[in-house]
């Protein structure tokens, strides 16, 4: 197995920060390392860390004053000992296999490729898994709004808090954007344009905690909203939602001069739109629980609370 660095950039995650290194700490295979980056954690973060850094001689904890998570991880990255790099997020917890997945997934790509070419380039990063740790009916309605759904076999989409690079990929492409949100994107765009070859571990979970409430995912949503379009990806996302609404704008208008009954156009816009976050989610949910109705109004009131904080 290779050599692994695991990097974790955080800031004030005193809630989570403990639950998360002792995922870790239950590893199959270890990383070799553990740099945790604290971004100017004001709550007890540092602390909780520190504390347990004195226990376990792997973890090194580096304080900077305000990075963004995109910076966070390039220092880590920079500081790191080894030549493979595993990243994850804070407020995440790791499956027990999932580092272990994850090398498997590249050691069976190289041996592989040694095989049949008699060379050791091999696979310069691998994707893992990630799923909404969904506890309450709240968390339910969230990842059917907003998270994308689970297909059977294969992952359910890339994601750098579950992912092994080499480390001369992230020097390749510049490292990550100084961003604190889309800089994931704009970072595994770069590794696609410079022609890395991916491999894909769909069993290397993690899983990962939703906003509570509304208040906190409008305020989240956004957060990134205003950093996607800092980054220049607003074709991604923006202009969809823009374009649909300016769809809706002519029945509004018919609406004010004739009457009430042209927003029917509108209710059946939206139940199209959450019958298909719905669909999309039947092999993750399955149906009986999807037709609650309180769910498809809860899947619905998010989907408005997101584009709201979209257009915001």
């Amino acid at each position: 197995m290779p050599t692994i660095s695991l990097v974790i950039p955080v800031r004030n995650e005193e809630e989570s920060i403990a639950d998360l290194i002792d995922s870790v700490g239950r590893q199959t295979l270890p990383p070799d390392e553990i740099v945790i980056v604290d971004g100017g954690s004001t709550d007890g973060t540092v602390e909780i860390v520190e504390s347990l850094a004195a226990a376990n001689p792997r973890i090194r904890l580096i304080k900077t004053a305000g990075a963004t998570p995109g910076k966070g991880r390039n220092i880590g990255i920079e500081a790191a000992a080894h030549e493979w790099i595993a990243l994850t997020d804070a407020g995440i917890r790791l499956e027990a296999e999932w580092l272990d997945e994850l090398a498997n997934s590249a050691k069976e790509i190289v041996s592989h490729e040694v095989t049949q070419t008699d060379t050791n380039d091999g696979v310069d990063i691998v994707y893992g898994n990630y799923a909404p740790d969904v506890r309450t009916l709240f968390e339910k309605c969230a990842a059917i709004a907003y998270v994308p759904p689970q297909r059977p076999v294969v992952i359910r989409g890339r994601s750098i808090a579950s992912c092994l690079l080499r480390k001369d990929v992230w020097s390749a492409v510049g490292g990550f954007p100084d961003m604190r949100a889309a800089e994931d994107l704009a970072f595994m765009d770069a590794v696609d344009a410079a022609g890395f070859r991916a491999a894909y571990a769909p069993k290397a979970m993690v899983h990962w905690q939703l906003r509570p409430g509304l208040a906190s995912t409008y305020s989240k949503f956004v957060l990134y909203s205003m950093h996607n379009v800092w980054a220049g990806r607003q074709w991604d996302w923006h202009y969809g939602i823009a374009r649909q609404y300016a769809v809706l704008l002519p029945l509004v208008i018919l609406a004010v001069i004739y009457g009430w009954w042209w927003l029917v156009g509108i209710a059946l816009w939206l139940a199209a739109r959450t019958a298909k976050r719905i669909v999309a989610n039947r092999f993750e949910y399955g149906w009986l629980s999807l037709i609650n109705p309180l769910i498809v109004l809860g899947v619905a009131g998010l989907i408005l609370t997101i584009d709201l904080a979209t257009f915001v």
